[in-house]
Parts: structure tokens; C-alpha cells; sequence
């Protein structure tokens, strides 16, 4: 049986205590990261929630050992419905979501209102801007986070992000203390040139006496960056581990810049077309220099100030 939802109806209200909630959100680093705090805001306004997060295998770990998420499910019809869901919100859009959420079993099946097939949801959520009464544009946190109080979360500050990191050093640390740079980007446009990222870390190293750590993914080329500590494909843990104890972060606009953001780490990132106000790293003392024109045009001046600035800011207020 089909159940309609009014626009205004608060649904954690409806939810008997232990219900199960699955959160759908199938990839990206940043988009993963950047989902955390919505679902802190959830576990903090009922505790007594099972939250289970829908996720690719290969992003799961953001969520795995948080301690607001029961279970990290993998994205299927099977593993979903075996979960028994009272509640399932997607939170990433698109049709294999919009399917994951139409057969999860859940009597109440939240998306955003702009979510295609309209059909697939019986809870749909209106903009934060209509949410929270605001003009202005919101960051992908605070889409999120309002999401959540249009379902019944008492409206509050919204946290930063948060990712796990076992206890320890990562194996992939250096001695001393250290600045992690991440010089790629998932596209050409997105991504400062090398030659550009090596003088900062010449800088980071002679001026600031921090050790450069370059970081990559799996299958990343970093040979440009090699009279350089570097790290590719590494477990996720390890590179939060590594984020966590670090100095600075400086990169270009992608997931390691929100990890590094989820520790309060300072930051410089580099924008080229993505829109910052958007996506910058949330809740961190960072600067975000956006280009004009293609991204090569920022100056390594412009950011060889800015890393300078972030860290000295954070360090005063250590």
C-alpha cells in the first residue's frame, strides 16, 4: 500500500523507537565525507535509530567505524531489503538510487523534490531555501543538514564532517612534522599544473620546515612529484591517519581536501570551475582561491601566502 506523506509532516515523529533507517549515498569521497554531518544530526536528535549507510565498496570506509552508523551496506535491492528499512533518504539522486529507494520496503521514501522518478518517493523534500526560510545558496553540508530538519531533526548548528582514523601513526607518515599536498584532480580543468604544485612544496619545505607528502589514489601517476615523499592507493584509514597528524593540506578541489577538512585541518584549495560556495572543505581554517579563467592562472604567489597564512592562524590558536 502506497503511503502519501504531507509536505509538512515530521517524520521521526512517526518512527517507533528502534526504528531502521538506510541513508543512500552511493560514491565520491567528497560527497560521501560531506554527508556525515547530516547523519550526526540524525543520530544525535534520536539516538535510538539504526542508521545504515548505501554505499560502493570502494567509499565505504568513510562511513565504516563512525560511531552514528549501524551498518554499511553494499548497493543492492537484496542487501537493502534484508536491512528492512522503516525510512530510506537518498541522498544522491539519479536513477540506480531512485530504484535502491523505490524497492528498499520502506514505508517512508524520502528525496529530494527535484529527484527523478517523482513516483519513486512519498516523502519529497523541498529546497534548504524553502526549508530553512533563506535566499541565499547553500553548501552541499547545509542541503543536506536540512534535509534532515524538514524530517524532524531539531534545527542546530550543523558539525563539521567526520571521517574514522584508527589509533596510531600511518605507516606513511614521516618522522617530523608534515604538510600533505594532493596535486591531482578528477579532471584536467580541475587540476593546478604540476610544475606549480612542486614550487609550493619547495616552499612548504624551506620556509615552513614541513616535510611534502604527496597523495594519490590507486592508479594515480605521480612521477612528476617524485624528489618528493609520495603516496598512492593507499587504504583510506591510512590517509586519514596521515591527514589527521599533518600540518597543512594543500590540493586541488576534490575528496582529500574534504578529509583534511573533516580533521579541522588548514587548508589552501584550489578551485577551477566547480563552484566554491557549494563545495568548498566545511568548518575548517582554510582559504579557497578560485581562478580567473583557466585554473593555471592562479599564481603560486597567491598560494605560497595562503598556506602560510592558514597555518599560522591554526597555530596561534592551538
Amino acid at each position: 500500500m502506497r503511503v502519501r506523506v504531507p509536505a509538512q509532516t515530521e517524520i521521526l515523529q512517526q518512527l517507533p523507537p528502534k526504528s531502521r533507517v538506510a541513508i543512500i549515498r552511493l560514491r565520491s569521497l567528497g560527497d560521501c565525507v560531506l554527508s556525515t554531518p547530516a547523519i550526526d544530526l540524525l543520530n544525535h536528535a534520536r539516538p535510538d535509530l539504526e542508521i545504515a549507510v548505501v554505499v560502493e565498496d570502494r567509499f565505504a570506509d568513510v562511513f565504516r567505524g563512525n560511531p552514528a552508523v549501524a551498518q554499511v551496506l553494499s548497493p543492492t535491492i537484496r542487501e537493502l531489503r534484508s536491512f528492512a528499512p522503516d525510512l530510506c533518504v537518498n541522498f544522491h539522486g539519479g536513477t540506480r538510487s531512485a530504484r535502491l529507494t523505490l524497492l528498499s520496503g520502506a514505508k517512508f521514501r524520502a528525496g529530494f523534490d527535484i529527484f527523478k522518478p517523482a513516483f519513486a518517493y512519498n516523502v519529497p523534500i523541498p529546497t534548504a531555501q524553502e526549508i530553512l526560510d533563506i535566499t541565499r545558496r547553500v553548501h552541499t553540508v547545509e542541503h543536506m543538514a536540512a534535509a534532515m530538519f524538514f524530517l524532524g531533526v531539531p534545527r542546530t548548528w550543523v558539525t563539521r564532517a567526520r571521517v574514522p582514523a584508527p589509533e596510531g601513526r600511518s605507516p606513511h607518515a614521516p618522522e617530523g612534522r608534515y604538510a600533505v599536498i594532493h596535486a591531482l584532480a578528477a579532471t584536467p580543468e580541475k587540476t593546478w599544473p604540476a610544475a606549480s604544485f612542486n614550487e609550493v612544496a619547495g616552499f612548504v619545505q624551506d620556509a615552513m620546515k614541513l616535510e611534502p607528502v604527496f597523495i594519490g589514489g590507486q592508479g594515480d601517476d605521480l612521477t612528476a612529484f617524485q624528489k618528493w615523499r609520495s603516496v598512492t592507493g593507499a587504504p583510506l584509514a591510512q590517509v586519514a591517519q596521515l591527514m589527521r597528524d599533518a600540518s597543512v593540506f594543500v590540493g586541488n578541489d576534490s575528496g582529500p581536501a574534504h578529509v583534511a577538512a573533516a580533521f579541522g585541518l588548514p587548508l589552501v584549495a584550489l578551485f577551477g570551475p566547480s563552484d566554491a560556495e557549494i563545495w568548498a572543505p566545511w568548518r575548517t581554517v582554510g582559504k579557497v582561491i578560485r581562478a580567473e579563467g583557466p585554473i593555471a592562472n592562479i599564481p603560486v604567489a597567491d598560494v605560497v601566502r595562503a598556506v602560510e597564512r592558514v597555518y599560522s592562524v591554526h597555530e596561534a590558536h592551538k
